[in-house]
């Protein structure tokens, strides 16, 4: 459920705490953070997730944190890639549906011209000795930034206590529910 808005085109989240509307901000504004982000996104879904939440609640506090981890929460439920899901889910609160294409395509569309020009560095210069450093610098940083982005959804996340010892028991009715 959305926190009730305030006067001033902000809502006020459960922990009192003032945040933007979805509605107070442009559309124009949230393209440029949607192809920030997507210029910035890398580090695998861990990576995106943190980064969505560093811009979006954290910087810009255009949704509350709760709300934030609501959607995430749905997006993983859902079969496939849950980073690009809440972007777009978070586009399409914000604008709905051209919203929610806007996010879509620009938290994808940077990754695979970065792809795309990296694998063509790698398949033309790829014996080039400081292209190769390049390289193996490259994957000690996305290293680095998953380690990260790991770290910060272990602790944003609560697991459901009785998840750790699932696979150990059937499943009964009001399994996690807390």
């Amino acid at each position: 459920m959305m926190p009730p808005a305030t006067p001033g085109g902000t809502t006020l989240a459960a922990d009192g705490d003032r945040h933007a509307s979805p509605d107070s901000v442009s559309l124009g504004e949230s393209t440029r953070v949607w192809a920030m982000i997507g210029w910035l996104g890398f580090g695998g879904p861990a990576g995106q997730i943190a980064l969505m939440h560093r811009q979006l609640v954290e910087q810009r506090r255009w949704i509350s944190d709760e709300r934030f981890l609501h959607a995430l929460n749905y997006c993983m439920l859902l079969p496939g890639p849950e980073a690009a899901q809440l972007a777009i889910y978070i586009g399409w609160l914000m604008h709905g549906a051209i919203g929610g294409v806007i996010a879509g395509v620009l938290f994808v569309l940077p990754g695979v011209i970065v792809i795309f020009g990296l694998s063509w560095l790698y398949v033309a210069l790829h014996q080039v000795g400081i292209v190769s450093a390049i390289f193996f610098g490259l994957k000690a940083a996305v290293l680095a930034v998953v380690i990260e982005a790991s770290a910060w959804l272990k602790e944003r996340v609560r697991p459901c206590p009785a998840a750790t010892t699932a696979w150990r028991r059937p499943r009964s009715p009001g399994f996690c529910d807390s």
